[in-house]
């Protein structure tokens, strides 16, 4: 066992990004062993489109939980790629709209077989006994209801 292991629920960030790494890493290898030319960080937004077909930049944002910077990195990058195109809204000069390209709509046709593969071995792998998804849901929706950093404010001032 290596250190931050041992250091139990204090390295949960550390952990949690770490098994991140693993998936992202592995995701790759299975996109290219599937000749595809994906990256994984592209998917919340290739996904959302998918699923919405055009939203603006700040509902990309909301939808996939990313801030508005790192979400316009991603958007610069998928343009670049000619995956997802941008038009002004008419009702809205300064609002964008944001949809997948044909070729954005073709990759996903191409990839949604993989993704169903995806999903049966990310079923096997969170399928335990304290099931992962669920315990991630969990967590989440209490930081909903109260940030990590204002559960420790309040526990300082509660001790002061």
């Amino acid at each position: 066992m290596n250190v931050i292991n041992e250091a139990g629920i204090l390295a949960l960030s550390t952990r949690l990004q770490r098994l991140s790494e693993l998936f992202r890493k592995d995701g790759v290898l299975i996109y290219k062993s599937f000749g595809i030319g994906f990256e994984p960080k592209w998917f919340p937004v290739v996904f959302a489109l998918h699923q919405k077909e055009v939203l603006s930049v700040v509902e990309i944002a909301n939808e996939i939980g990313y801030t508005h910077p790192s979400t316009i990195s991603l958007l610069k990058e998928l343009e670049k790629k000619g995956m997802i195109e941008s038009k002004k809204d008419k009702l809205d000069e300064r609002k964008r709209l944001i949809s997948l390209t044909s070729k954005g709509a073709d990759l996903v046709n191409e990839i949604q077989p993989v993704w169903e593969l995806m999903t049966g071995i990310l079923g096997e792998i969170s399928d335990n006994e304290n099931h992962l998804l669920k315990a991630i849901d969990e967590a989440e929706a209490k930081i909903a209801n109260q940030s990590f950093y204002q559960r420790a404010l309040q526990k300082k001032d509660s001790k002061e």
